[in-house]
């Protein structure tokens, strides 16, 4: 399943793989990886990109969505989420 949304210059994808469920935003070149396995529990992993180096280890989705948002250097309220996405985090 892969699901795309774009709001203003934010774009996000979100894609479930063999083992994890990502949400991947973009923003002038920058890329911002939020990622949960694809049970979908355990605590969400922030990355540089989809495949990039883990950054840091959030259990709330919205403390993961601001570190995504600091990375893109936007306001978390900026960063669309696609439907599929909505209850990624414990």
């Amino acid at each position: 399943m892969t699901e795309t949304v774009t709001e203003g210059d934010v774009s996000a994808r979100y894609d479930e793989t063999e083992g994890e469920r990502r949400l991947t935003f973009e923003r002038d070149g920058r890329v911002a990886t939020v990622a949960q396995n694809a049970d979908g529990y355990a605590m969400l992993k922030v990355r540089d990109g989809p495949d990039g180096d883990e950054l840091e280890r959030y259990y709330g989705f919205d403390m993961a969505l601001d570190h995504a948002a600091e990375l893109l250097g936007v306001s978390p309220h900026d960063l669309p989420v696609p439907e599929a996405a909505e209850d990624m985090g414990m």
